[in-house]
């Protein structure tokens, strides 16, 4: 196996995709359904052409590659990842694996190798969430998860849905549904990934086998209250909705804190509208991811909340303030795949790497899968514990390990 080999494609593919940004020199930024997405799209197609794999894209706006096997009635063993990104994130978030799965793909290829199942590589639109602030988008799509309803559901920041964008893409999302696969036909899932933490760089090992991946819960709470003048209304006479969002941000982190078992809780996303300067708001809107391995922690913490605010709203307006919520994305804590766990500790044993068994804090298409279909995951180390901005880094090299460790186990499920 000529290791350097898929070092030079690994880093050439990677490096050449950090173009499709819409923020060059300031990270990168790859929302789904825009001019990026589709020139990272038209890259992965052409590499995938390469290697030997037919390609289509579906009604969703994803890619899958495939190297047929000798029985078109076998299930499938799929490889990948997602190809968006966060703004202003890094360059190897979720493309890494897809790029990686091609390279599986590409030592198939050079070793003249043949097997009984199809081999297929995907790249997911709109894991991140980030510009609609749902999640798991191409991979619930993939899984019959999504109809047009829910792409007209959800919207941007400025106002766009999620089935404009769509159409303005060129696809169709009246014909979303269509992106469903038979989930008979696909009997493994794998996926490469930064680690996106700082475990395994500290600790000087080479990859993480991924045992569980933790359940998320998001949510939009948007707090009603009256717009005022900021100098003509004394303080005793609002109705200030920032105050009580505020004040339940703050007690957001000290309850999660209470928890423990790596559990946590942000609030990414704030806005007072209409957002004046000398103005009282009239709303107040911000966002909350929770994360645990225990869902009954997320689900407490949910409760806390909307019984906090119910507090508030009647304390500080004497009754007349209100609030509404909407729950964008919920995924269950996911166990991954224990047969393949060993078959790949086995594999770095051989080759001399270094691993630990750990649990993702961060969620992936892997956590969208891993309920329905056989998964497991791989981390590669991740430089500083950096992701989700422009300093992100994990050297050609780790990619390569991973690579080679997930390329055996694919090997060994294509012939069973």
């Amino acid at each position: 196996m000529e290791y350097n080999i898929i070092t030079s494609r690994l880093e050439k593919n990677l490096e050449h995709l950090k173009r499709f940004t819409a923020t060059p020199g300031a990270g990168c930024t790859r929302l789904p359904f825009t001019p990026e997405a589709r020139k990272a799209v038209d890259y992965l197609h052409g590499i995938m052409d390469e290697a030997g794999l037919e390609v289509i894209e579906d009604a969703a706006g994803n890619i899958f590659g495939t190297l047929r096997g000798e029985d078109p009635d076998a299930s499938c063993i799929m490889m990948g990842s997602h190809y968006d990104s966060v703004a202003n994130g890094g360059d190897y978030d979720g493309i890494g694996g897809i790029v990686s799965a091609i390279e599986v793909a590409r030592m198939m290829k050079d070793a003249g190798l043949t097997f009984k199942r199809n081999y297929v590589v995907a790249g997911f639109c709109d894991e991140e969430g980030m510009r609609f602030g749902t999640g798991y988008f191409g991979s619930y799509a993939m899984l019959g998860k999504i109809d047009t309803d829910y792409c007209k559901h959800f919207s941007d920041k400025d106002g766009i849905t999620v089935y404009d964008a769509m159409k303005s893409y060129g696809l169709v999302p009246e014909k979303v549904g269509e992106a469903a696969q038979d989930i008979k036909k696909i009997g493994s899932f794998i996926e490469t990934h930064i680690e996106q933490g700082r475990i395994l760089e500290d600790k000087g090992i080479d990859l993480g086998l991924v045992e569980s991946i933790v359940g998320i819960q998001r949510y939009m709470f948007k707090i009603h209250g009256r717009s005022d003048h900021a100098g003509a209304t004394p303080m005793d006479m609002r109705l200030d909705p920032v105050l009580a969002g505020a004040r339940a941000i703050v007690k957001i982190n000290e309850w999660i804190n209470e928890k423990g078992l790596g559990s946590v809780a942000t609030v990414g996303y704030v806005k007072a509208i209409p957002g004046g300067i000398n103005i009282v708001a009239n709303d107040f809107e911000f966002s909350v991811d929770i994360r645990s391995k225990d869902n009954g922690i997320i689900k407490e913490m949910i409760d806390r909340i909307k019984d906090f605010l119910d507090y508030e709203v009647n304390n500080y307006t004497g009754g007349k303030g209100s609030f509404e919520y909407d729950k964008t994305l919920e995924v269950l804590p996911v166990a991954m795949t224990e047969e393949y766990l060993e078959t790949m500790a086995k594999g770095c044993d051989k080759h001399g790497y270094s691993y630990t068994r750990m649990i993702s804090g961060a969620g992936h298409d892997s956590l969208a899968i891993g309920p329905i279909i056989p998964t497991v995951m791989l981390f590669v180390p991740s430089k500083d514990g950096c992701s989700h901005n422009m300093n992100e880094y994990t050297s050609y090299e780790q990619f390569t390990k991973a690579t080679v460790i997930a390329f055996e186990l694919i090997c060994d499920l294509l012939d069973k």
